[in-house]
């Protein structure tokens, strides 16, 4: 049986934060290097500050992108008022994901212990376009990163990945 080919997915990166600029913000970078390094596509990348409405208005432009595959969010999943991310995406949300949340937080808490508890990671389908909210951290990026996504955005592993998924998700047979 012959390996599959690798296809690359256009991934935006957004970044949710009142205080990071493209020089500081680590964790969007991480996450936008660990992408190129496997072979995805930058598609877009954008900081925005921790609000509601730019924040879904930004997801929303990204969804309805064609070119977008997936959307990376990182920041805005704590617990204090500011952090609004979840409650962004919600409105937007086809489909939830809940087994990317219960996976981050049991992957966490071999990290971080029960301070994971306080992590309001989580993923969905939005119509045709993969989003995850990942933790601000770059140790929660790292995590989710290295031990989540770079494997299920990568259409060469098995047993199922997300990237097998989009032709059906899009309509294809």
């Amino acid at each position: 049986m012959s390996e599959r080919a690798f296809i690359p997915v256009n991934v935006a990166v957004l970044t949710v934060s009142d205080t990071r600029t493209r020089a500081t913000d680590r964790s969007g970078q991480l996450i936008v290097d660990r992408l190129t390094a496997a072979g995805h596509v930058i598609a877009g990348r954008f900081i925005c500050k921790d609000d509601r409405v730019s924040i879904r208005a930004q997801l929303r432009r990204w969804i309805a992108d064609a070119g977008v595959d997936v959307i990376i969010t990182t920041g805005g999943t704590g617990l204090t008022p500011r952090d609004v991310t979840p409650e962004a995406l919600a409105p937007l949300v086809s489909k939830p994901i809940p087994g990317f949340g219960e996976l981050f937080r049991w992957l966490s808490f071999e990290e971080i212990g029960t301070s994971t508890i306080q992590s309001r990671a989580e993923a969905a389908l939005c119509h045709q376009t993969y989003v995850f909210v990942l933790p601000g951290s770059t140790g929660a990026v790292r995590t989710a990163m290295d031990k989540i996504l770079l494997s299920q955005l990568d259409h060469r592993h098995r047993p199922c990945n997300f990237v097998e998924l989009l032709p059906r998700i899009r309509g294809a047979r």
